[in-house]
């Protein structure tokens, strides 16, 4: 979608908010009828402002959003400071009552209040068929992916496809029920989208909607759906895009976090620090608190990668450019910089940092040199890629192998491709099914480091908190020693939902 068109209608977004009760008085409040969309042009806006709704910073606009995927291995933060929320979650101690967890439950039913908008009013319009249902598409589009993050953090949730009343207390769906509304919409979505849109980057396409249902298929796999039949499915839908040619992997993996809508993007949320839309988890989130720029700026040092998680990657220019191993410390005049390692003792935290959230878009994020440091800003410009083309091939390389009993040439091919850009050798020939399947696992792992829960969920759906905890260096933020890890798959309900849902069960463990 074009930026600078979803950044004009920011005013519209406060018309349409204005017209129903605010998501913090109250969950459901916003499903309330609004204006009727006339024009092909309201229409449009209308689906702009479901983006936007997702990309703001309540939502996927900052590092809050990962609040309860501090879990994972590639996840940790401050053991102190102002970073609890965050930390608690990584010490599997996380609780209804954490401020930030509030942004993981509330930005996905914003963007769902407004699809749910769109989808009642978009056949009334007068246009045609095919613009409408363009439009539609995109929300169907969202709308699954609202629900899709819902799900996977929270477990049950209410299945709300209509406008209802603000009083209304529905009930927390069952998980299946939520897939199959889940895959509906995005059977919807492939049905209604062009293939493309050529000229405007950020749309969401019948590739993206195929790239979504794959990832959904391979996580109903695993917990807490285990139906081992949608293995098929998942590498039916991957294949799908692989054979588009739509994509691919020429642009070197640093480069993918430097510049915007590169040709491996598929689906990204769009940025613009001018227009009021920044993103504000790469710059100042991920540098260290140690790092004071010339100008004076400094890091906030929110996240960074698990000691051991860095020790394990592989050796290959993808681990280079993912990982920020050598801080840069001001010295008193101001000017110089003292190169030292990450684990050295004049470091704060004691840990690697994550190089490829720094930049932002060219260097609005972090501006440096490798010896110097000029500037450190919290909001940058860069497109946040939700759905990158790699996610599609290790899709389709897992799936393929595990509906196969075992990998195919098709299965390797998908793989070999990631780790040939990553600098790696092709994977070893003749794996059985399951470890072809653990071998894709760990390149997902670290061909996605650091990104928005894809870590987290591969965790989830293979219940994988004992092996990644029994790895954990002493030197992280410690987990008590009464935790059960397997309540801890899934993020409890935040308090103050439960308190306007009386009749809910809160998650176990919480």
């Amino acid at each position: 979608m074009n930026t600078t068109y979803l950044l004009s209608l920011a005013f519209l977004i406060m018309i349409l908010a204005g017209g129903c009760q605010s998501l913090k008085e109250d969950p459901k409040a916003s499903l309330t009828p609004i204006t009727y969309f006339k024009t092909q042009s309201d229409l449009d806006a209308s689906v702009s402002a479901i983006y936007i709704q997702f990309a703001r910073d309540g939502a996927w606009g900052f590092t809050n959003r990962s609040t309860s995927y501090f879990g994972s291995d590639d996840f940790t933060t401050d053991p102190g400071l102002n970073k609890e929320d965050f930390r608690l979650f990584d010490r599997l101690s996380g609780g209804s009552g954490n401020a930030s967890l509030v942004a993981q439950w509330q930005g996905p039913w914003q963007g769902i209040y407004q699809a749910n908008n769109v989808i009642a009013n978009y056949a009334k319009v007068n246009s045609t068929d095919e613009l409408k249902n363009q439009a539609a598409g995109q929300a169907y589009f969202l709308r699954a992916l609202g629900y899709y993050y819902l799900v996977r953090t929270f477990g049950p949730v209410p299945i709300i496809l209509t406008q209802i009343d603000v009083n209304d207390r529905p009930p927390r769906d069952p998980v299946d029920k939520v897939y199959a509304a889940i895959i509906s919409d995005l059977q919807k979505a492939k049905a209604m989208l062009p293939t493309s849109f050529p000229g405007q980057p950020g749309k969401a396409n019948q590739m993206a909607a195929r790239s979504l249902l794959a990832d959904v298929y391979l996580t109903m796999t695993g917990w807490p759906m285990n139906q081992d039949s949608y293995y098929k499915l998942a590498a039916t839908e991957a294949d799908s895009v692989m054979k588009s040619g739509q994509y691919n992997l020429n642009t070197p993996y640093a480069t993918v976090f430097t510049t915007n809508n590169s040709t491996e993007s598929i689906f990204g949320f769009q940025y613009n620090v001018s227009g009021g839309l920044p993103l504000r988890s790469s710059g100042s989130s991920s540098v260290p608190l140690d790092e004071i720029a010339t100008n004076g700026s400094s890091g906030w040092d929110d996240y960074y990668p698990e000691i051991n998680f860095y020790k394990a990657a592989p050796n290959c220019t993808r681990t280079d450019a993912t990982f920020y191993t050598t801080l840069k410390l001001r010295q008193p005049d101001g000017k110089t910089f003292k190169l030292v390692p990450w684990d050295s003792p004049e470091t704060h935290a004691g840990h690697p940092y994550y190089k490829k959230f720094r930049a932002g878009l060219n260097g609005d994020g972090v501006s440096e040199t490798e010896t110097v440091i000029n500037s450190i800003n919290p909001s940058t410009n860069k497109v946040y890629d939700v759905i990158r083309y790699p996610q599609v091939l290790l899709a389709y390389a897992e799936a393929s192998a595990m509906a196969n009993g075992g990998p195919t040439t098709a299965s390797y091919d998908a793989i070999n491709q990631v780790r040939k850009r990553a600098g790696l050798p092709n994977l070893t020939a003749g794996l059985s099914a399951t470890a072809f399947r653990d071998s894709v696992v760990y390149e997902r792992a670290y061909e996605f480091a650091g990104e928005f829960g894809v870590r987290w969920f591969d965790i989830v759906r293979l219940q994988l908190l004992p092996q990644i905890i029994a790895k954990r260096s002493p030197l992280e933020n410690p987990i008590p020693a009464n935790v059960n890890v397997n309540q801890k798959y899934l993020a409890p309900i935040p308090v103050n939902e439960m308190a306007r849902n009386p009749d809910w069960k809160q998650n176990d463990g919480y």
